[in-house]
């Protein structure tokens, strides 16, 4: 991809473009937007987990002024009426959630009645005064309990991958194993809990209706309004400049969209719906998991089998399905391995992705087994995971595309001085602190989407790229920006990246860690298409007279005789030599599927983690955390160092602290507040160093680019576990590592 100009932008770090936008308030996220006369929306949620609507009661509330309406089941108007109009593009399977549809109530936080009034305070006020009398039906929370009454995993139309067929004999070879492990393992329901709370400003433009919503995917949302309020993509139009967080909580349109609509519709007026922190745990969050992991090795530490099986929650109308188990397939070199996955309806919500959903799950059990059963056979935990390194996938039966992992394991483990480490439990003991150190692989598919984007070169010598993708933080104005200034051998500061409108060219959804190779190729692409055709005017120029194409490049926004920098022509002169007001492209990539599909295709890490446990509280610290990263080729090493601090942190979190817990008599989550949903803070983070460990790849895609958002965060909480054990002895398998846990 790399050009010969001056300007060589990707691969070096560069601060966020829109940088300034946020440290001095002006870049504005949905609840900031504003319009003539604007309402503000209230929403009502159940209290009870499962049951009906008896009567709701809304005169108390309807009579104090400023209340325009209350919306409830029983006068929203007649919308569509098929479950495909409620689907979005990666809605489960089963039937969606029909917000204000009738008296069912599937869960606690279910919206059951929507205020509108003239000021926020009023509208919060009045919501307190609507009265829903409610039938209980006996409801269920508790996973556990429903084990008995699991099912078989569904095909997903979402394109998620079940669990392979078993290869080899794993259960013969397991009983037959020299040394054989079985444990069970537990990772909690989580919440997401992102900075930037839900909401949705629905403001009319005339006769258009434009939506400012919290979103990964303004496209995605457009689709689901659309269908549901019967109203052409012309009429409706969805707007996501900026997200303060979201980390796979806003992939699927949440409520307070839908309500915003249905009130701005009814009305006729502009409306805005911002959701309470406490109201954000009736939203989905990452789904409980109860693991059972099976390894058989022989006595001179050959792992012979792997089965892994895993049961976890969904909703009672939705079949949610994560990659959980098939990791255990590809990580090691095994020949008999068995993966199960099977699912319980509970009366939550349906549980979304967050962050390396599944991954984060399925790699924590796995590499805790792992270690257990190296430790069983006497082996260093990180020669064990090298002896059985493997270059193929052997699920797929295919090459990896590249795979630096065994350089990661190597970088890391001298930068960690992982050799020092005394490999007997406990040993790191200093006074009354009992110190350990831990290792855990990290792994993540490297996807890449179809995908467009826009260039416009002006007169001015100013390049305006723009595709509908997001930036839900991870820096894509900045890498985008850098991406389109090398191609045209431009500074960054003359290129403008616009996002986040869905009368932009169309783009994907921001997950999956895709966004880089997917966008990024679309952007580059449209970018060369301008560059071809400067390289084409300037050949015709007289001042390049004789002079072939393929002798001219562009650096510093002019075209230049390789060779010969003095001798060049700016692109504002160029054009208005040719009597051109724009250069304009636009382009869409697409997969090379007939290439990528004979190639494995992942990134991965090797995560070295060193813990403090103080041996009367059993309080944890984690001290200190060494990543080292494979993902291809890095565009903007700061941006993607930040991607990683952010997803070791929240591993840590993940490991120590994180949980949503149920009230299971009450069907009830009871720590729904910042107050009680523990996650770490700068106190509780130490010294953090990300390697990333140089990677060719020409097959993921045209830019050589895997993502980061996922592979920070997989491997963490193994590693942190992994180190707990070393320093204390005790193996804790159900997340999180609680002080109680290891008393």
């Amino acid at each position: 991809m790399s050009s010969t100009s001056s300007y060589s932008h990707t691969g070096r770090p560069a601060n966020r473009v829109d940088g300034a936008a946020k440290v001095t308030g002006t870049a504005r996220y949905a609840a900031e937007f504003t319009g003539a006369d604007l309402l503000h929306g209230h929403v009502v949620c159940s209290g009870i987990p499962r049951g009906k609507i008896l009567s709701v009661c809304t005169s108390e509330a309807e009579s104090i002024p400023g209340v325009v309406k209350v919306f409830t089941h029983e006068n929203t108007p007649h919308l569509a009426w098929l479950d495909r109009s409620y689907r979005d593009q990666v809605a489960p399977d089963g039937s969606p959630l029909r917000p204000l549809h009738d008296w069912e109530i599937y869960f606690q936080g279910q919206p059951v009645a929507l205020v509108v009034a003239s000021t926020p305070e009023v509208a919060a006020y009045a919501a307190s005064l609507v009265r829903v009398t409610c039938e209980a039906d006996t409801c269920s929370t508790d996973l556990a309990e429903e084990r008995a009454n699991a099912y078989k995993a569904p095909a997903s139309r979402s394109g998620i991958e079940l669990p392979p067929d078993p290869r080899g004999d794993p259960d013969e070879v397991h009983a037959a194993a020299g040394l054989s492990l079985e444990e069970n393992y537990g990772t909690p329901a989580q919440h997401h809990n992102p900075m930037e709370l839900f909401a949705s400003t629905a403001v009319w433009e005339k006769d258009v209706l434009v939506v400012y919503d919290k979103t990964q995917g303004v496209l995605n949302t457009q689709a689901y309004l659309t269908k549901v309020f019967s109203l052409s993509k012309k009429a409706l139009q969805v707007r996501s400049p900026f997200v303060g967080g979201a980390f796979g909580s806003a992939l699927r349109p949440q409520f307070q969209c839908f309500m915003a609509v249905l009130a701005a519709l009814e009305l006729q007026r502009n409306v805005k719906i911002s959701l309470t922190r406490r109201q954000m745990f009736g939203l989905s969050g990452r789904s409980r998991t109860i693991q059972n992991v099976k390894l058989g090795a022989t006595l001179y530490g050959e792992l012979k089998s792997v089965i892994h099986e895993c049961f976890s929650e969904t909703s009672r109308f939705e079949d949610y399905i994560e990659n959980v188990v098939n990791w255990s397939g590809v990580l090691y070199r095994c020949e008999n391995v068995r993966q199960k996955y099977e699912l319980a309806k509970l009366d939550i919500n349906t549980p979304c992705d967050m962050r390396a959903p599944g991954a984060t799950q399925g790699v924590f059990a796995f590499e805790c087994a792992i270690d257990e059963l190296a430790a069983a056979l006497k082996i260093d935990p990180l020669e064990f995971r090298i002896r059985h390194h493997i270059d193929r996938d052997q699920t797929k039966d295919l090459p990896y595309s590249s795979k630096q992992l065994l350089e990661c394991y190597r970088q890391g483990a001298a930068a960690f001085g992982w050799e020092r480490r005394d490999a007997v439990v406990g040993s790191g003991r200093e006074g009354r602190t009992l110190k350990g150190s831990g290792v855990a692989t990290g792994v993540w598919e490297a996807m890449q989407m179809p995908a467009s984007a826009k260039a416009v070169l002006g007169a001015d010598g100013k390049l305006v790229v723009s595709s509908a993708t997001s930036d839900i933080g991870t820096g894509t104005y900045t890498i985008m920006s850098q991406i389109a200034a090398e191609a045209l051998g431009l500074d960054i500061t003359d290129v403008k990246f616009q996002l986040g409108d869905t009368a932009l060219p169309s783009s994907p959804l921001q997950g999956g860690s895709w966004t880089a190779a997917s966008v990024g190729t679309a952007v580059d692409a449209a970018c060369r298409k301008i560059r071809k055709k400067l390289l084409k005017m300037a050949e015709s120029h007289p001042a390049f007279d004789g002079t072939r194409e393929d002798d001219l490049t562009l650096d510093e926004g002019c075209v230049i005789v390789a060779g010969d920098p003095a001798h060049r022509i700016s692109f504002t002169d160029l054009l208005e030599a040719s009597s051109v007001s724009k250069i304009q492209r636009k382009s869409t990539a697409l997969p090379k599927i007939l290439k990528q599909r004979k190639y494995a295709r992942q990134a991965h890490s090797a995560v070295f983690a060193e813990v403090e446990v103080d041996e009367d509280t059993r309080m944890v610290r984690v001290t200190r955390v060494v990543s080292a990263i494979a993902a291809g080729r890095i565009i903007n090493p700061k941006t993607a160092r930040s991607q990683i601090l952010g997803g070791i942190v929240w591993g840590i979190g993940m490991a120590l602290q994180e949980e949503t817990v149920h009230d299971h008599r009450l069907g009830r989550i009871i720590n729904p507040g910042l107050a009680d949903y523990h996650f770490p803070v700068h106190a509780d983070i130490g010294d953090i160093e990300v390697i990333f460990v140089p990677e060719d790849d020409n097959v993921v895609n045209p830019l050589g680019v895997k993502g980061l958002g996922e592979i920070g965060l997989v491997g963490v909480a193994a590693a942190v576990a992994n180190a707990v054990h070393h320093a204390t002895g005790r193996r804790v398998r159900d997340l999180p590592f609680t002080p109680d846990k290891l008393l």
